[in-house]
Protein backbone atom coordinates (compact mmCIF):
# COMPACT_ATOMS: atom_id res chain seq x y z
CA UNK A 1 0.00 0.00 0.00
CA UNK A 2 2.61 2.40 0.84
CA UNK A 3 4.52 1.77 -2.46
CA UNK A 4 1.07 3.20 -4.37
CA UNK A 5 1.02 5.65 -2.49
CA UNK A 6 4.34 6.51 -3.02
CA UNK A 7 3.93 6.37 -7.21
CA UNK A 8 0.62 8.29 -6.91
CA UNK A 9 2.43 10.81 -5.09
CA UNK A 10 5.13 11.08 -7.97
CA UNK A 11 2.63 10.63 -10.76
CA UNK A 12 0.49 13.58 -9.28
CA UNK A 13 3.79 15.49 -8.66
CA UNK A 14 4.78 15.30 -12.22
CA UNK A 15 0.75 16.27 -13.63
CA UNK A 16 1.52 19.64 -11.24
CA UNK A 17 5.10 20.07 -12.73
CA UNK A 18 4.01 19.76 -16.36
CA UNK A 19 0.67 21.97 -15.63
CA UNK A 20 2.92 24.66 -14.41
CA UNK A 21 5.12 24.18 -17.17
CA UNK A 22 2.72 24.42 -19.57
CA UNK A 23 1.01 28.00 -17.90
CA UNK A 24 4.51 29.55 -17.80
CA UNK A 25 4.63 28.73 -21.41
CA UNK A 26 1.51 29.49 -22.64
CA UNK A 27 2.08 33.06 -20.60
CA UNK A 28 5.73 33.67 -22.27
CA UNK A 29 3.65 33.07 -25.98
CA UNK A 30 0.33 35.55 -24.31
CA UNK A 31 3.55 38.07 -23.22
CA UNK A 32 5.41 37.64 -27.02
CA UNK A 33 2.01 38.22 -28.43
CA UNK A 34 1.24 41.50 -26.07
CA UNK A 35 4.19 42.59 -27.13
CA UNK A 36 4.11 42.75 -30.73
CA UNK A 37 1.04 43.71 -30.23
CA UNK A 38 2.08 46.62 -28.49
CA UNK A 39 4.82 47.51 -30.39
CA UNK A 40 5.50 50.18 -33.13
CA UNK A 41 7.63 50.92 -35.51
CA UNK A 42 9.09 54.03 -38.15
CA UNK A 43 6.70 53.80 -41.25
CA UNK A 44 4.73 56.08 -43.36
CA UNK A 45 0.98 56.77 -42.18
CA UNK A 46 -2.21 57.30 -44.20
CA UNK A 47 -5.99 57.80 -44.10
CA UNK A 48 -8.01 56.49 -46.86
CA UNK A 49 -10.15 59.11 -48.83
CA UNK A 50 -13.48 58.43 -48.78
CA UNK A 51 -14.86 60.35 -51.08
CA UNK A 52 -12.33 59.84 -53.87
CA UNK A 53 -12.47 59.74 -57.00
CA UNK A 54 -15.67 62.31 -57.58
CA UNK A 55 -18.37 60.27 -59.27
CA UNK A 56 -18.08 59.43 -63.11
CA UNK A 57 -20.52 60.71 -65.59
CA UNK A 58 -22.45 59.58 -68.39
CA UNK A 59 -23.69 56.13 -65.95
CA UNK A 60 -20.40 55.11 -66.35
CA UNK A 61 -19.24 52.64 -64.24
CA UNK A 62 -15.93 50.26 -63.94
CA UNK A 63 -15.59 46.60 -63.87
CA UNK A 64 -12.49 44.61 -63.04
CA UNK A 65 -9.92 47.61 -62.39
CA UNK A 66 -6.35 46.55 -63.41
CA UNK A 67 -4.12 49.03 -63.53
CA UNK A 68 -2.86 52.79 -61.69
CA UNK A 69 -0.22 54.77 -62.85
CA UNK A 70 0.62 58.10 -61.44
CA UNK A 71 2.08 60.81 -63.99
CA UNK A 72 4.34 63.60 -63.88
CA UNK A 73 1.69 66.00 -63.67
CA UNK A 74 0.00 64.00 -60.74
CA UNK A 75 -2.38 62.77 -62.67
CA UNK A 76 -4.18 59.23 -62.15
CA UNK A 77 -4.55 56.94 -64.91
CA UNK A 78 -6.65 53.96 -64.36
CA UNK A 79 -7.62 50.82 -66.49
CA UNK A 80 -10.18 48.41 -66.56
CA UNK A 81 -12.07 45.55 -68.14
CA UNK A 82 -15.46 46.87 -68.34
CA UNK A 83 -17.88 44.00 -70.06
CA UNK A 84 -15.99 41.16 -69.07
CA UNK A 85 -16.38 41.97 -65.31
CA UNK A 86 -19.78 42.97 -65.05
CA UNK A 87 -23.12 41.57 -63.98
CA UNK A 88 -25.88 42.47 -67.05
CA UNK A 89 -27.59 44.26 -64.06
CA UNK A 90 -24.44 46.30 -63.86
CA UNK A 91 -24.65 47.43 -67.30
CA UNK A 92 -28.24 47.38 -68.11
CA UNK A 93 -28.20 50.75 -70.08
CA UNK A 94 -26.09 49.43 -72.52
CA UNK A 95 -27.91 46.46 -72.98
CA UNK A 96 -30.28 46.00 -76.53
CA UNK A 97 -32.74 46.48 -75.50
CA UNK A 98 -32.00 48.07 -72.30
CA UNK A 99 -32.91 46.80 -69.04
CA UNK A 100 -32.94 49.48 -67.00
CA UNK A 101 -31.59 53.34 -66.28
CA UNK A 102 -28.48 52.76 -65.01
CA UNK A 103 -25.14 52.24 -66.04
CA UNK A 104 -23.21 52.03 -68.89
CA UNK A 105 -18.90 50.52 -69.19
CA UNK A 106 -16.69 53.49 -68.62
CA UNK A 107 -13.41 53.75 -71.46
CA UNK A 108 -11.14 51.29 -70.55
CA UNK A 109 -8.45 54.31 -69.97
CA UNK A 110 -9.55 57.02 -67.07
CA UNK A 111 -7.52 59.85 -66.12
CA UNK A 112 -8.23 61.67 -62.89
CA UNK A 113 -6.73 64.95 -61.74
CA UNK A 114 -5.64 65.22 -57.97
CA UNK A 115 -9.30 66.35 -56.70
CA UNK A 116 -10.57 63.59 -58.52
CA UNK A 117 -12.22 64.91 -61.60
CA UNK A 118 -12.32 63.04 -64.16
CA UNK A 119 -10.21 64.36 -67.12
CA UNK A 120 -9.63 62.09 -70.04
CA UNK A 121 -10.74 58.99 -71.40
CA UNK A 122 -10.52 56.94 -74.07
CA UNK A 123 -9.77 53.33 -75.24
CA UNK A 124 -10.73 49.92 -77.17
CA UNK A 125 -9.78 48.52 -80.93
CA UNK A 126 -9.35 51.13 -83.43
CA UNK A 127 -7.21 51.30 -86.56
CA UNK A 128 -3.26 49.90 -86.78
CA UNK A 129 -3.63 48.18 -83.66
CA UNK A 130 -4.55 44.73 -81.58
CA UNK A 131 -6.43 46.18 -78.49
CA UNK A 132 -5.40 43.19 -75.82
CA UNK A 133 -8.48 40.74 -74.98
CA UNK A 134 -7.55 41.62 -70.90
CA UNK A 135 -6.52 44.75 -70.79
CA UNK A 136 -3.94 44.70 -67.77
CA UNK A 137 -1.85 47.32 -66.32
CA UNK A 138 -0.38 51.29 -67.11
CA UNK A 139 2.34 53.41 -67.30
CA UNK A 140 3.18 56.84 -68.62
CA UNK A 141 7.00 57.36 -69.62
CA UNK A 142 8.89 60.43 -68.63
CA UNK A 143 7.78 61.28 -72.37
CA UNK A 144 4.20 61.01 -71.52
CA UNK A 145 3.57 57.94 -73.78
CA UNK A 146 1.09 55.38 -72.69
CA UNK A 147 2.02 52.12 -72.39
CA UNK A 148 -0.90 48.98 -72.08
CA UNK A 149 -0.08 45.24 -72.20
CA UNK A 150 -2.27 42.45 -71.51
CA UNK A 151 -3.58 39.25 -70.19
CA UNK A 152 -6.18 37.59 -72.61
CA UNK A 153 -5.28 34.48 -74.14
CA UNK A 154 -3.87 35.32 -77.25
CA UNK A 155 -1.95 38.78 -75.89
CA UNK A 156 1.69 38.48 -76.73
CA UNK A 157 1.70 42.34 -77.22
CA UNK A 158 2.24 45.48 -75.68
CA UNK A 159 0.92 48.79 -77.14
CA UNK A 160 2.25 52.61 -76.79
CA UNK A 161 -0.57 55.47 -77.07
CA UNK A 162 0.55 59.33 -76.91
CA UNK A 163 -1.89 60.80 -73.70
CA UNK A 164 -4.60 61.79 -75.85
CA UNK A 165 -4.87 57.90 -77.21
CA UNK A 166 -3.23 58.34 -80.52
CA UNK A 167 -1.65 55.08 -81.53
CA UNK A 168 2.27 54.77 -81.55
CA UNK A 169 3.51 51.80 -81.61
CA UNK A 170 2.84 47.73 -81.24
CA UNK A 171 5.45 45.44 -79.66
CA UNK A 172 5.04 42.18 -80.92
CA UNK A 173 1.56 40.56 -82.63
CA UNK A 174 -1.92 39.11 -80.89
CA UNK A 175 -1.82 35.16 -80.78
CA UNK A 176 2.21 34.49 -81.72
CA UNK A 177 3.56 33.79 -78.44
CA UNK A 178 6.59 31.41 -79.14
CA UNK A 179 7.81 31.17 -74.91
CA UNK A 180 10.12 32.28 -72.38
CA UNK A 181 12.85 33.03 -75.53
CA UNK A 182 10.57 34.26 -77.88
CA UNK A 183 12.56 37.81 -79.13
CA UNK A 184 9.76 38.98 -81.09
CA UNK A 185 6.52 38.56 -78.86
CA UNK A 186 5.45 38.15 -75.19
CA UNK A 187 3.07 36.03 -73.28
CA UNK A 188 0.38 38.03 -72.10
CA UNK A 189 2.00 40.72 -70.19
CA UNK A 190 1.50 42.74 -66.70
CA UNK A 191 3.29 45.40 -66.38
CA UNK A 192 5.71 47.66 -67.91
CA UNK A 193 7.70 50.64 -66.82
CA UNK A 194 10.40 53.07 -68.88
CA UNK A 195 13.85 53.85 -67.56
CA UNK A 196 14.26 57.49 -68.33
CA UNK A 197 17.88 57.55 -68.23
CA UNK A 198 18.20 54.82 -70.32
CA UNK A 199 14.66 54.99 -72.87
CA UNK A 200 14.23 51.09 -71.91
CA UNK A 201 10.96 49.29 -70.97
CA UNK A 202 10.70 47.03 -68.98
CA UNK A 203 8.46 44.34 -69.35
CA UNK A 204 6.75 42.03 -66.55
CA UNK A 205 6.44 38.76 -68.86
CA UNK A 206 3.83 37.93 -67.77
CA UNK A 207 0.80 35.68 -67.24
CA UNK A 208 2.28 33.06 -69.79
CA UNK A 209 5.52 33.70 -69.89
CA UNK A 210 8.47 33.59 -67.17
CA UNK A 211 10.75 36.27 -67.53
CA UNK A 212 11.45 40.08 -67.48
CA UNK A 213 12.26 41.46 -70.75
CA UNK A 214 13.73 44.50 -71.69
CA UNK A 215 13.06 46.40 -75.14
CA UNK A 216 14.43 49.90 -76.57
CA UNK A 217 10.95 52.12 -75.96
CA UNK A 218 11.07 53.71 -79.78
CA UNK A 219 12.03 50.56 -81.90
CA UNK A 220 10.61 47.61 -79.34
CA UNK A 221 14.01 45.69 -80.22
CA UNK A 222 14.86 43.05 -77.72
CA UNK A 223 17.76 43.88 -75.81
CA UNK A 224 18.23 41.14 -72.60
CA UNK A 225 15.55 39.32 -70.55
CA UNK A 226 15.81 37.22 -67.95
CA UNK A 227 14.31 34.61 -65.49
CA UNK A 228 14.12 33.98 -61.08
CA UNK A 229 17.57 34.49 -59.84
CA UNK A 230 19.04 35.75 -63.52
CA UNK A 231 17.82 32.30 -64.75
CA UNK A 232 17.43 31.80 -68.72
CA UNK A 233 13.98 31.16 -68.53
CA UNK A 234 11.94 28.00 -68.96
CA UNK A 235 8.51 27.12 -69.22
CA UNK A 236 8.19 24.27 -67.33
CA UNK A 237 5.24 23.43 -65.30
CA UNK A 238 6.34 23.68 -61.88
CA UNK A 239 3.16 22.14 -60.33
CA UNK A 240 1.25 23.97 -57.44
CA UNK A 241 2.62 26.02 -54.92
CA UNK A 242 4.04 24.41 -52.04
CA UNK A 243 5.25 26.87 -48.97
CA UNK A 244 7.39 24.11 -47.67
CA UNK A 245 9.51 24.01 -50.53
CA UNK A 246 12.56 25.51 -51.63
CA UNK A 247 11.85 28.75 -53.54
CA UNK A 248 12.09 27.84 -57.23
CA UNK A 249 14.10 28.41 -59.74
CA UNK A 250 11.78 29.83 -62.20
CA UNK A 251 9.71 32.65 -61.91
CA UNK A 252 5.91 31.10 -61.70
CA UNK A 253 2.54 32.82 -63.25
CA UNK A 254 2.52 35.57 -63.30
CA UNK A 255 5.16 37.57 -63.27
CA UNK A 256 3.11 40.33 -62.31
CA UNK A 257 4.95 43.82 -61.73
CA UNK A 258 8.62 45.19 -62.75
CA UNK A 259 10.01 48.48 -61.38
CA UNK A 260 13.37 50.12 -61.18
CA UNK A 261 14.20 52.31 -58.08
CA UNK A 262 16.10 55.55 -58.22
CA UNK A 263 19.52 53.80 -57.29
CA UNK A 264 19.12 51.71 -60.10
CA UNK A 265 17.72 48.45 -59.16
CA UNK A 266 15.13 46.25 -60.68
CA UNK A 267 12.06 45.03 -58.42
CA UNK A 268 10.07 41.96 -59.84
CA UNK A 269 6.98 40.93 -58.54
CA UNK A 270 6.63 36.74 -58.33
CA UNK A 271 2.94 36.87 -57.37
CA UNK A 272 2.12 33.26 -56.82
CA UNK A 273 5.84 32.07 -55.36
CA UNK A 274 5.35 35.01 -52.48
CA UNK A 275 7.94 36.91 -53.40
CA UNK A 276 9.89 39.93 -53.89
CA UNK A 277 13.25 39.69 -56.42
CA UNK A 278 15.64 42.18 -56.69
CA UNK A 279 18.26 42.84 -59.95
CA UNK A 280 20.62 44.55 -61.54
CA UNK A 281 19.48 45.81 -64.55
CA UNK A 282 22.12 43.82 -66.80
CA UNK A 283 19.17 40.81 -65.06
CA UNK A 284 21.97 39.58 -62.52
CA UNK A 285 20.42 38.86 -58.94
CA UNK A 286 20.77 40.73 -55.86
CA UNK A 287 17.90 39.11 -52.97
CA UNK A 288 14.81 38.36 -52.14
CA UNK A 289 11.86 38.45 -50.00
CA UNK A 290 9.30 36.28 -49.53
CA UNK A 291 5.80 37.88 -47.51
CA UNK A 292 3.10 35.70 -46.27
CA UNK A 293 4.76 32.53 -47.29
CA UNK A 294 1.73 29.91 -46.33
CA UNK A 295 -0.04 32.14 -48.50
CA UNK A 296 -1.98 29.62 -51.28
CA UNK A 297 -4.38 30.92 -54.32
CA UNK A 298 -3.49 33.92 -56.09
CA UNK A 299 -0.67 34.62 -53.98
CA UNK A 300 0.67 37.77 -51.93
CA UNK A 301 3.02 40.09 -54.15
CA UNK A 302 0.96 41.45 -57.03
CA UNK A 303 2.25 45.03 -57.36
CA UNK A 304 4.76 47.00 -55.79
CA UNK A 305 4.82 51.37 -55.70
CA UNK A 306 8.40 53.31 -54.00
CA UNK A 307 7.88 55.80 -51.48
CA UNK A 308 8.77 59.76 -52.45
CA UNK A 309 11.74 60.62 -50.78
CA UNK A 310 14.97 60.77 -52.56
CA UNK A 311 15.82 57.29 -50.91
CA UNK A 312 13.03 55.28 -51.49
CA UNK A 313 13.26 53.93 -48.25
CA UNK A 314 9.79 52.11 -48.20
CA UNK A 315 7.94 50.22 -50.80
CA UNK A 316 4.29 49.43 -50.63
CA UNK A 317 3.39 45.66 -51.86
CA UNK A 318 -0.44 45.33 -52.96
CA UNK A 319 -1.09 42.01 -51.55
CA UNK A 320 -4.49 40.80 -53.45
CA UNK A 321 -5.06 37.48 -51.69
CA UNK A 322 -4.89 38.72 -48.35
CA UNK A 323 -6.82 42.25 -49.02
CA UNK A 324 -3.58 44.75 -47.31
CA UNK A 325 -0.95 47.00 -48.33
CA UNK A 326 2.53 45.57 -47.04
CA UNK A 327 4.79 48.84 -46.12
CA UNK A 328 8.53 47.34 -46.73
CA UNK A 329 12.17 49.04 -45.93
CA UNK A 330 13.76 49.13 -49.03
CA UNK A 331 17.09 48.63 -47.64
CA UNK A 332 16.18 44.78 -45.93
CA UNK A 333 13.17 44.44 -47.64
CA UNK A 334 11.48 43.63 -43.93
CA UNK A 335 8.18 44.22 -43.74
CA UNK A 336 7.10 46.58 -41.26
CA UNK A 337 3.23 46.86 -41.17
CA UNK A 338 0.64 46.77 -43.21
CA UNK A 339 -3.07 48.01 -43.62
CA UNK A 340 -6.15 46.68 -44.88
CA UNK A 341 -9.07 44.06 -44.54
CA UNK A 342 -11.06 42.50 -47.03
CA UNK A 343 -14.68 43.81 -47.70
CA UNK A 344 -16.24 47.04 -49.65
CA UNK A 345 -16.00 50.11 -47.65
CA UNK A 346 -13.43 52.75 -48.17
CA UNK A 347 -9.78 51.55 -46.29
CA UNK A 348 -10.79 47.48 -46.95
CA UNK A 349 -10.04 45.71 -50.04
CA UNK A 350 -10.91 42.75 -52.73
CA UNK A 351 -8.59 41.97 -54.73
CA UNK A 352 -6.36 45.08 -54.15
CA UNK A 353 -4.25 44.61 -57.67
CA UNK A 354 -2.02 47.37 -58.54
CA UNK A 355 -1.17 50.48 -56.65
CA UNK A 356 1.22 53.66 -57.28
CA UNK A 357 2.12 57.07 -55.55
CA UNK A 358 2.28 60.54 -56.22
CA UNK A 359 4.42 63.51 -55.60
CA UNK A 360 2.87 64.29 -52.38
CA UNK A 361 3.39 60.53 -51.37
CA UNK A 362 -0.51 59.30 -51.43
CA UNK A 363 -1.57 56.04 -52.23
CA UNK A 364 -3.43 54.73 -54.80
CA UNK A 365 -5.04 51.58 -55.15
CA UNK A 366 -7.14 49.34 -57.95
CA UNK A 367 -9.40 46.34 -57.05
CA UNK A 368 -10.26 43.73 -59.32
CA UNK A 369 -12.34 40.80 -59.10
CA UNK A 370 -15.89 41.76 -57.48
CA UNK A 371 -13.50 45.06 -55.73
CA UNK A 372 -14.13 47.31 -58.85
CA UNK A 373 -12.68 50.27 -57.93
CA UNK A 374 -10.03 52.78 -57.08
CA UNK A 375 -9.33 54.49 -53.61
CA UNK A 376 -6.75 57.16 -52.57
CA UNK A 377 -4.75 56.92 -48.98
CA UNK A 378 -3.70 60.09 -48.22
CA UNK A 379 -0.13 60.51 -46.71
CA UNK A 380 0.39 61.45 -43.08
CA UNK A 381 3.82 61.74 -42.87
CA UNK A 382 6.30 59.25 -40.98
CA UNK A 383 6.09 58.43 -37.95
CA UNK A 384 4.74 55.78 -35.33
CA UNK A 385 2.78 53.13 -36.33
CA UNK A 386 1.67 49.57 -34.89
CA UNK A 387 4.05 46.64 -36.11
CA UNK A 388 2.02 43.89 -38.12
CA UNK A 389 -1.57 45.12 -39.05
CA UNK A 390 -2.92 48.50 -38.78
CA UNK A 391 -6.37 47.13 -39.84
CA UNK A 392 -8.24 49.45 -41.56
CA UNK A 393 -7.30 53.27 -42.20
CA UNK A 394 -10.14 54.93 -41.39
CA UNK A 395 -10.01 59.04 -41.17
CA UNK A 396 -9.78 60.00 -37.61
CA UNK A 397 -12.34 62.23 -36.30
Amino acid sequence: MAGILRNRTFYFGLVFFAVLAALGCAQSLLDKQADAQGRTVQAPMFEVDPLWPKPLPNHWILGWTIGVWVDDQDHIWVVHRGAGGLHNNERGLELNPPIGECCRTAPPVLVFDPAGNLVRSWGGPGAGYEWPQGLHGVHVDYKGNVWLGGNGKGDSHVLKFTQDGKFLLQLGRYGKNAGSNDLENFGRVAKIWVDPKTNEAYIADGYQNKRVAVVDADTGKMKRYWGAYGNKPSDADLGNYDPKAPPPQQFRNPVHCVERSNDGLVYVCDRQANRVQVFHPDGKFVREAIYARETLGSGSAWDLAFSKDSQQRFIFLADGQNSKVRIILRETLEELSNFGDGGRQPGMFYGVHSIATDSKGNLYTTETYEGKRVQKFVFKGVGNVPAGSQGVLWPKK
